[in-house]
């Protein structure tokens, strides 16, 4: 939310241009209480969970602030940090303290996006799957109440993490061009190795996000919260410029069907979102995804939809074995989503993962399909089953990659990743005792649920 505080709260306090700090003082005990209430704001948008904060602060110069830590411990560096970092894109922070030896000091300069976010400015409106941009909102009959917002600019990546091909150019000509596109691979016991601590670390990222959702909070956040753990990981995110896709994660909110793009739209209390991450780490792939509610206000037709999308996966992966047709997942999953009143998305499918962020083979979600092949030990896919609160229909938005419903009811996924075993499915990505808990298991026991 780091935008839009600078927005509203700063920007009022002072002449443009002129530089300065806003500055917080007071006892220890008083500044916790400041920030302990502004951490647990509930308020409805930024304005409002930063009141306490902007209520106790004031806008000071630079010259004064430089005069007040002046010979203070700990202030070495400090006037050249500032003439160093780059206002446009980031923020400094300094902290004194009043201890009984004397003052001291720390400070630091963290990463910010403080530019105008409204219909106006240096940030823009995806268009093209990524491939160029505009400065307007495009026309377009949107299916539903949601609306692109504008994009920041692309995240950057150390040269210290390993980049795949499509780093620079955004096209996967390794994937494209190998063997497994067109035949599942069989995993040795070393590679299955490799996997399992890509998807432990996809479910770490996963479960990262998942704890900063909440009103008020914009996807983008979710997405730099998303590709800072993937650094931290020493892992690649890699939706980052696939075919051009902009940023680190895929962020579908309401009646996005997937492959939302992270923009500076603030989460309402009542939306649903689903998170879908794919690290790359040491050379190979996890891609797992959830659904999420934003808020206490979450409808119980949104939540049964949610819950739907996940009973479905389960059922399907028990169904998985050796001998057993792809195809034949569709069924399963269909017979349960039509049972509960929904419809499953025709458009996208599960698939092989691995060395490669998407090979062979694919795995419709509905009944009828006609995929190849059949389950054998080794193989590594996904299932992610789409669920619609209407119909089955998608479109796509003018960035092409929005996926929506084409009535503009909800949709809601989840998606794990799965190495098939001698006896079953091995479910690489589940779920930690830490993870962040589901709407049903905050609401209580639900009649019929899967443990993961």
């Amino acid at each position: 939310a780091y935008p839009r505080f600078k927005e509203l709260g700063a920007d009022p306090l002072h002449t443009p241009g002129e530089r300065g700090a806003l500055l917080l003082r007071g006892p220890l005990k008083l500044l916790q209480t400041v920030s302990k209430v502004t951490c647990a704001g509930s308020g409805a948008d930024v304005a409002s969970r930063f009141r306490v904060l902007l209520s106790r602060i004031k806008w000071t110069k630079q010259s004064e602030i430089e005069e007040m830590i002046s010979g203070v411990v700990g202030s070495d560096g400090f006037c050249g940090r500032l003439a160093a970092y780059d206002p446009a894109r980031e923020y400094a922070a300094v902290v004194i303290a009043e201890l009984e030896s004397g003052l001291c000091c720390f400070h630091m300069v963290g990463g910010g996006y403080p530019e105008s976010i409204g219909d106006s400015g240096p940030w823009m409106y995806v268009m093209d799957h990524g491939r160029s941009s505009s400065g307007r909102r495009p026309g377009f009959s949107y299916s539903g109440t949601l609306r692109p917002f504008r994009v920041s600019p692309r995240r950057a990546v150390p040269d210290s993490i390993a980049k795949p091909d499509y780093f620079l150019d955004g096209e996967p000509k390794a994937e494209m061009s190998a063997p497994a596109k067109s035949t599942p691979p069989v995993l040795t016991p070393a590679q299955a190795e490799m996997v399992r601590r890509a998807c432990l670390v996809g479910r770490e990222i996963v479960d990262a996000a998942h704890r900063v959702i909440k009103p008020g909070v914009t996807t983008d956040e979710i997405d730099r919260v998303v590709h800072d753990k993937h650094l931290e990981f020493n892992a690649y995110p890699a939706p980052l410029n696939y075919l051009h896709f902009p940023k680190s994660v895929c962020t579908s909110v309401n009646e996005v069907v997937c492959h939302g793009i992270p923009d500076m739209r603030e989460l309402e209390d009542g939306d649903i979102v689903n998170i879908d991450v794919s690290p790359i780490v040491e050379g190979w792939h996890a891609d797992l995804n959830e659904t999420v509610c934003v808020g206490p206000s979450v409808s119980a037709e949104k939540k049964k939809l949610i819950k739907a999308a996940h009973d479905a996966l389960m059922k399907a992966i028990d169904a998985c074995q050796p001998g057993q047709f792809y195809r034949d997942l569709g069924a399963v999953i269909t017979k349960h989503v039509n049972g509960c009143g929904f419809q499953v998305d025709k458009t996208y499918c599960g698939h092989g993962v691995g060395e490669h962020f998407h090979c062979a083979p694919n795995i419709p979600h509905y009944a009828g399909n006609k995929a190849k092949f059949t389950m054998k030990p080794g193989h590594c896919f996904t299932i992610e089953p789409m669920i619609n609160a209407g119909s089955w229909k998608d479109m796509h938005w003018p960035d092409g990659w929005t996926a929506v419903t084409k009535d503009g009811k909800p949709s809601a996924q989840f998606e794990h990743q799965l190495l098939m075993g001698e006896s079953g499915a091995e479910i690489l990505t589940a779920r930690l005792p830490t993870s962040p808990p589901l709407w049903w298991e905050l609401d209580g026991p639900v009649a019929a649920t899967p443990v993961l």
